[in-house]
């Protein structure tokens, strides 16, 4: 099968863990060994999250008294691209000696128009208690909203319309390469009137660019892996029961939070729905039993 696997930030950087490049390096690795369990048997792209990091980049750019203005989002996230790129490549190579593995800088289009610019969700960088973070925001100018127990910036997250650099990466995939891409949902950017491409502020929901570029690749699955077993109804309470099996519509009515899981099921629903494929939510480590209906959230059409 060719499957498009979304990896969650926990692949990177557990909750409440430094952002150090040690840590994420060793977390990558652990990720790599699962992810070449699936490669050995099926086409594979990788794509995967960026919140922590571009959240250090964008703090040591504002910090940068050099700089008459920070470094904006859109650079950011392709620095984050070709950071996380080059540790998910070298892994990935390690896991799989003799398989060629790819790591690219993706554009992300999103409309100009997108309301998204006007309400600022999507969270990156670190957790804050919420007094740093509201002296954090009346210093910067920031938006921080609540994410769990905690507070964290949030910046805006259009809609992502396509990849831009998806016949590349088909060509690759055919070829026989394990691609990562589209990095924290690919760098956004917008079409001028003129066709000329421009980076916009914004962070695009991972997730969502994931199931867009699978659907543009005629995937057959999309696999978002996390670090819990799958999609709960009352999760967090101890009437918490973990969902085998559902349609696209069986998962929008739960309601889920817009902060975690909702992006989530939105996304497979969106694949399931456009494709007529299989999609999964589940454990990075429970990946080959996901793909084989063993473990995880299963979300299909019946």
């Amino acid at each position: 099968m060719r499957i498009v696997v979304a990896l969650g930030g926990n692949a990177l950087l557990r909750r409440g863990d430094k952002p150090d490049a040690s840590t994420q390096i060793a977390n990558v690795v652990v990720a790599a060994k699962e992810l070449a369990k699936l490669a050995a048997e099926h086409e594979v792209v990788v794509t995967h999250g960026n919140g922590p990091q571009v959240g250090v980049l964008a703090l040591e750019s504002a910090n940068d008294e050099r700089l008459s203005e920070p470094y904006p989002f859109d650079t950011l996230g392709a620095e984050t691209q070709g950071m996380i790129g080059y540790w998910l490549l070298q892994a990935l190579g390690n896991a799989l000696p003799g398989r060629q593995v790819a790591a690219m800088v993706n554009q992300t289009l999103v409309d100009a128009e997108d309301p998204a610019f006007a309400n600022p969700t999507k969270f990156v960088g670190e957790v804050y208690d919420e007094a740093t973070a509201t002296a954090l925001a009346e210093e910067r100018g920031w938006t921080v909203k609540p994410d769990g127990q905690y507070f964290r910036r949030v910046v805006g997250s259009p809609q992502p319309q396509g990849v831009v650099e998806t016949d590349l990466i088909r060509t690759l995939v055919e070829a026989g390469a394990v691609v990562v891409c589209a990095g924290g949902g690919g760098v956004p950017v917008i079409r001028e009137e003129d066709g000329s491409l421009r980076g916009v502020e914004a962070v695009i929901d991972k997730d969502l660019t994931a199931s867009v570029l699978a659907q543009a690749l005629g995937a057959d699955a999309l696999m978002i892996l996390t670090d819990v077993d799958g999609v709960f109804v009352d999760y967090g309470t101890p009437e918490a029961r973990q969902i085998p099996r559902a349609t696209p519509d069986e998962l929008r009515a739960l309601g889920l939070p817009a902060g975690s899981m909702g992006p989530k099921v939105e996304a497979v629903s969106r694949f399931v729905e456009n494709t007529g494929g299989t999609a999964a939510i589940g454990r990075l480590e429970d990946a080959i039993d996901i793909i084989n209906g063993k473990a995880g959230t299963t979300i299909a059409k019946a």
